[in-house]
């Protein structure tokens, strides 16, 4: 094995990896987009390839690319080995302690903007060599597709096979203005919210009733009502700011409104939920035997602002 990793180090890793990555994606485009190229510097990689192998990997048309017989062996046999020089790179830079290159991290917009993005002045001047690619973005991206390091994850998670690290709890809460509730009164119970506008999230994965647990943990569960219907938490907080009715948000979304009293939380004494009770941010990334460097100082580096517990749950 050491004998054909050695072969294959002596060839071109940078259009084996390319390679690689092109029957993985399926697209010169895709890939070229994700290294930050020109599609003609993949299609030239291939090429070289092909001409120092003396064989035609890939077959191109117009809407696709599809491996030759040859192509399709050779990938089997080298993909495995690619994994390993690169990984062996990593080791390699990674003895330094001092993590460099690029870390490519996903977040959900609201999430991102708000527990995120503060804490970037500090993690890149803790480690100056590290370039941060931020993706926030609702949509749930493929970390592999993507090429994401780390995403952060909010929820239960699916069984998709990455790894995943707890890192911190999350709660909801249900929240009107104090205009509001001085104009239409304060619901006591649950089921009181029938009576008043709120504010409609109609995502899938979420449930159309509010889930309400008390003390003796018995459940109860509530069909809101109203005419705004809105697929944005930011949206949520601002029209709640605004007196236009009832919600239920995430607390790590409204915790500086709830603070400063802009915002009241209703049903203190009730467990809140759209969909599963135990909720919670995670860090995940994909499966590898081997963590990079600069992936391990993120995940230390954030857990270590959330292991006193999250800034919301002083409210």
């Amino acid at each position: 094995m050491n004998n054909i990793i050695a072969y294959y180090a002596s060839m071109d890793l940078e259009n084996l990896a390319i390679f690689v990555d092109v029957m993985n994606k399926g697209s010169y485009a895709a890939v070229a987009r994700d290294r930050n190229l020109a599609p003609s510097t993949i299609s030239r990689a291939i090429s070289s390839l092909e001409d120092e192998l003396g064989i035609r990997l890939l077959n191109r048309t117009t809407r696709r690319i599809k491996p030759t017989e040859a192509g399709q062996v050779y990938f089997q046999q080298v993909e495995a080995i690619v994994d390993e020089l690169e990984r062996a790179k990593s080791v390699t830079v990674d003895l330094g302690n001092n993590p460099t290159g690029e870390l490519r991290v996903s977040a959900s917009m609201t999430f991102g903007n708000l527990n995120i993005v503060p804490l970037l002045p500090e993690f890149m001047t803790t480690y100056p060599r590290l370039d941060v690619y931020l993706d926030l973005s609702d949509s749930l991206v493929d970390l592999v597709d993507d090429g994401i390091d780390i995403a952060v994850r909010l929820g239960k998670l699916p069984d998709t096979g990455l790894v995943a690290t707890r890192l911190t709890n999350l709660d909801f809460v249900i929240v009107a203005s104090p205009e509001y509730l001085q104009q239409h009164g304060t619901p006591e119970k649950p089921v009181d919210i029938k009576s008043h506008l709120c504010m409609i999230f109609p995502m899938p994965g979420f449930n159309t009733d509010w889930l309400f647990r008390d003390s003796t943990g018995a459940i109860t569960a509530i069909k809101p009502e109203g005419r705004l219907q809105l697929t944005n938490a930011l949206a949520h907080k601002q029209c709640a700011l605004n007196h236009m009715g009832i919600t239920m948000c995430s607390k790590w979304g409204v915790w500086e409104e709830l603070k400063n009293g802009s915002l009241v939380q209703l049903f203190r004494q009730y467990d809140i939920a759209m969909v599963d009770f135990d909720s919670a941010a995670w860090l995940v990334y994909p499966s590898r035997k081997y963590l990079p460097l600069k992936v391990r100082v993120f995940i230390d580096f954030m857990k270590s602002k959330f292991q006193y517990g999250a800034p919301w749950d002083q409210v």
